[in-house]
């Protein structure tokens, strides 16, 4: 029983579960950049490049060949172009989560230098200042 109270303060945690909600928006997260990426970044860069398409750019390291019994023996290939989206993919996420986190430290810093309002006075200091007004009324 004690392992599972353990666990539970364990999964309970803050951090833990500011995490796992960190994961489950970054899935979500990559799925629309993958999609920005897909649809909206690599169609300019094709034109540019004149008109290739790098899910398609492959290294054939062997071509596809027939073996002693007459069945054939698939290509090996590296699809290079699968990295070199899978590499904008990772660098556009990155970027936009070195700006969340700017902006966040940004509203922190900007909330840490506002001014705290004045600590209240002790209690002593109250009942003087009281005395001494009184005193300058019946003075």
């Amino acid at each position: 029983m004690g392992m599972v109270k353990e666990f539970k303060e364990f999964a309970m945690r803050g951090n833990v579960m500011d995490m796992a909600i960190g994961i489950v928006i970054g899935a979500a997260f990559g799925g629309i950049v993958k999609s920005f990426v897909a649809d909206v970044i690599m169609p300019p860069i094709g034109i540019i490049t004149g008109g290739v398409d790098f899910s398609e750019i492959v290294v054939e390291l062997q071509k596809a060949s027939l073996d002693a019994e007459g069945n054939t023996v698939a290509a090996v290939n590296m699809n290079v172009g699968v990295f070199i989206n899978a590499v904008i993919n990772f660098v556009i996420i990155a970027f936009a989560i070195f700006m969340v986190i700017k902006v966040m430290n940004n509203l922190k810093k900007k909330e840490e230098e506002s001014p705290a309002a004045p600590a209240a006075p002790p209690k002593q200091e109250v009942l003087l200042e009281e005395i001494r007004d009184l005193m300058k009324a019946k003075g």
